[in-house]
């Protein structure tokens, strides 16, 4: 597979000029080690995975540094925390080179919980997720967008397995003391069962003889190592009673449909859980936007207990807001928007002509026929292979 462009380039190299070190988080196998490696030939590497590494840095953490010379690599750095005390250290020592320290790591939020304890204002943080389809054509709803998969999709069911076998074994044991891998297993495939779903911990702690704080332990797992988005309600008070809930997605569409079972286009043409599927895919192209444009994730969903419901709500500057409706047909219908067009009606009631809102209809096109750019007054609407360029024009 040749190179592929990711389009958090041009702030992975601002941030390599602006700041001492630059971390990186993301899923496991999303190109994080690759693109380093890529944008930085000259850097050493160390894979803190190997037990060599992490024995020889435990010994004598000093007499390892030493023995390095920046700019640096450090991979899976989530494995071996206490470089952070001793790289800030060096840092200080140094703080206008800049370039000179990059840390990858899969779990998000106990490295940000070092970044922030011990190298606030001396690291940038990036986050990685699997390739966009502003990346890579070869995106889709049944490979998702893990490099690998997409560079050989005849054996993405064998991928898949591996992939989930590895997580397993060291990211869920890594995070947590679960004993039972097999129950956990389960629990992501009955997760995927509810892809898009509002989140309902009884529901699916039910099944799997588990108490409500036992799901939702397992949960912040698959959310630390992003292997599941949680999208919110949207707050705004509009006069409405509003779902309180979050939705869950599956990260990847490709593991969303790995755990569901499905293995060809046929089969997901004709799953019950296209449409989820396809929200979900959405979803991740969403999120994917704005963490490649260096912006902070910020989507939610909107739902009120008299049933008006859109997908996506993203929230923009000077309070403008963009609603989304994510619908697997291959045509664009009036009907489909009628959601969106209900809430911008209260929208406008409640702040009037000041907050704009961009309503958007997303959708698989027809294969031999041209899609309509306006089916109703107000929407927009685009091929989900457009998405990203609508979402950044």
């Amino acid at each position: 597979m040749k190179t592929i462009e990711r389009d958090i380039k041009k702030h992975l190299l601002l941030a390599a000029k602006s700041f001492p070190s630059v971390v990186i988080t993301g899923p496991r196998r999303s190109g994080k080690t690759y693109l380093l490696r890529h944008l930085f030939p000259k850097a050493e590497y160390y894979l803190f995975e190997d037990p060599d590494i992490i024995s020889r840095f435990r010994h004598d953490p000093q007499g390892f540094l030493d023995g390095v010379k920046p700019p640096v690599i450090f991979d899976e750095i989530q494995n071996l925390p206490e470089v952070f005390n001793y790289v800030r250290s060096r840092i200080d020592a140094n703080p206008r080179k800049t370039g000179q320290w990059f840390l990858t790591g899969s779990q998000e939020a106990g490295l940000m919980r070092n970044v922030t304890e011990s190298m606030a204002g001396r690291a940038a943080v990036l986050h990685l997720l699997p390739l966009s389809l502003s990346e890579s054509p070869k995106v889709s709803l049944l490979h998702g967008g893990h490099p690998e998969v997409l560079a050989r999709p005849k054996a993405a069911r064998l991928w898949f397995s591996s992939y989930l076998q590895t997580y397993l074994e060291r990211d869920v044991r890594a995070v947590t003391a679960v004993q039972d891998l097999g129950a956990f297993r389960r629990f992501m495939s009955l997760l995927a069962a509810r892809h898009g779903s509002i989140l309902n911990k009884t529901d699916l702690a039910g099944p799997l003889g588990m108490s409500v704080p036992g799901v939702g332990k397992w949960l912040d797992i698959l959310e630390t190592t992003a292997q599941i988005f949680v999208v919110p309600p949207f707050f705004e008070s509009l006069g409405k009673r509003i779902i309180r809930s979050p939705r869950i997605y599956i990260a990847d569409p490709g593991m969303a449909c790995h755990l569901l079972g499905i293995d060809s286009e046929a089969e997901l043409e004709k799953s019950p859980f296209l449409g989820a599927i396809f929200e979900g895919f959405v979803a991740a192209e969403i999120v994917k936007a704005q963490v490649n444009a260096g912006l902070r994730r910020e989507v939610y969903y909107f739902r009120d207990q008299q049933g008006l419901e859109v997908d996506f709500v993203i929230p923009g500057k000077n309070g403008a807001m963009t609603l989304i409706e994510a619908k697997a047909a291959r045509t664009a219908k009036p009907d489909m928007t009628l959601p969106m067009r209900k809430l911008t009606t209260s929208w406008k009631a409640h702040f009037g002509d000041k907050r704009p809102v961009r309503s958007l209809l997303v959708h698989r096109p027809a294969r031999a026929a041209s899609s309509s750019h306006a089916i109703a007054e107000g929407v927009e609407v685009c091929s989900w292979k457009d998405l990203a360029s609508e979402l950044h024009s």
